[in-house]
């Protein structure tokens, strides 16, 4: 079993060892959260959990072999932390400085892993792989203060975590999870274009694969822990603003069979098929062999839990790790038979560009 600290507010898993979601569940049952003091009213009514999911915790879904790449900055692999609902705080314009965002491989080599993608395609091993590129920069000030400067984004589900010399701090417009009683949804984001470009998304064969493979996965996933035929797709293909680009989003929604807790949740779900590809646990062995380093704080899940069970987490596209002295982004896409290895790289930038915009970035 990895390394477990325990307070009483944080929980923090340094590895995907054991059983994280079950660790958490405890965690949370420990301060009354899914307890009932009396009808209707939760025993940890009055509180919240901030919950940070590290992409790493995908090392522990069965039929994932391949080790992970080494990461590249200290974070934990999970982290939650248990407070009063009353006690957020806003984002403040503390100073900070950035270096020169610099890549851990070259274009050149981000296009070769598009290349062997489309190769594992071609025999038969996935139908879609998300590849991730990553950047770092040199870092000193206050975090919350990048917190502030993304704000103008109004992304949907944005939200920051600051630890004990780490950050996490994400502006992503993906919803993850959201449960609401026992309906749950996802809403996976794939296509994009810049914000100027006037193609409807929808409209290239492309795009309109690498998304509609992904919905697929989804319904899927909701489908192992929901009522029998009760997922479906109310809103599909919608094009939409998000984040300084344009995103093509699917709402995919199911109602949860009896009994269905969180950790049974994360692990029919965890992480996001959108940031994986089909099938999800291939597409994550691909991942680890092509990509040079750890996705750290991107590609996971990053919200709020709720006494009552509800609980809304933004999948971490779009989101910086801060740490000993660095300030790490990734970025990156689906990978589909179409995709163009050139292409794909330059997609990855525009994720990018908006970001590094407002906090005076540069790649």
């Amino acid at each position: 079993m990895g390394t477990v600290a325990l307070t009483d507010q944080w929980l923090l898993l340094d590895s995907a060892q054991g059983d994280p979601f079950g660790q958490l569940d405890e965690f949370l049952a420990w301060h009354g959260f899914g307890v009932w003091s009396e009808p209707f009213v939760p025993a940890a009514d009055g509180l919240v959990a901030d919950l940070y999911l590290g992409y790493g915790l995908a090392a522990a879904l069965p039929g994932v072999h391949e080790p992970m790449p080494p990461e590249p900055c200290p974070l934990p692999a999970l982290a939650c932390h248990v407070r009063s609902a009353s006690g957020g705080r806003e984002a403040v314009a503390g100073d900070f400085r950035i270096g020169r965002f610099q890549p851990t491989w070259t274009a050149r080599q981000h296009r070769e892993a598009v290349a062997a993608v489309r190769e594992a395609i071609a025999r038969g091993d996935v139908y879609q792989v998300n590849i991730v590129g990553h950047h770092r920069a040199p870092f000193a000030g206050d975090p919350s203060g990048v917190e502030a400067a993304l704000a103008p984004l109004g992304a949907e589900h944005a939200m920051a975590m600051h630890g004990d010399g780490w950050s996490v701090v994400s502006a992503t417009p993906e919803l993850f999870l959201r449960r609401r009683g026992d309906v749950v949804e996802t809403m996976p984001i794939k296509g994009t274009r810049p914000a100027n470009d006037p193609e409807r998304i929808a409209d290239n064969p492309k795009d309109r694969a690498e998304h509609v493979m992904i919905v697929d996965l989804e319904r899927n996933d909701l489908a192992r822990i929901c009522v029998p035929h009760s997922v479906h797709v109310p809103d599909y293909l919608v094009e939409r603003p998000m984040a300084g680009v344009r995103h093509l989003v699917s709402r995919v929604q199911g109602r949860l069979a009896l009994g269905v807790g969180l950790a049974e949740l994360l692990r029919a779900t965890f992480p996001g098929g959108s940031i994986t590809g089909a099938p999800k646990v291939s597409a994550i062995n691909h991942i680890a062999r092509l990509e040079p380093v750890g996705r750290g704080a991107s590609m996971g899940a990053l919200g709020r839990v709720y006494p009552n069970g509800d609980l809304e987490l933004g999948l971490t596209i779009r989101t910086f790790a801060i740490a000993a002295g660095e300030i790490h982004l990734w970025a990156g896409g689906g990978i589909v038979w179409d995709s163009d290895p050139a292409a794909e790289v330059e997609e990855s930038l525009v994720k990018a560009r908006p970001l590094l915009a407002l906090l005076g970035g540069q790649v």
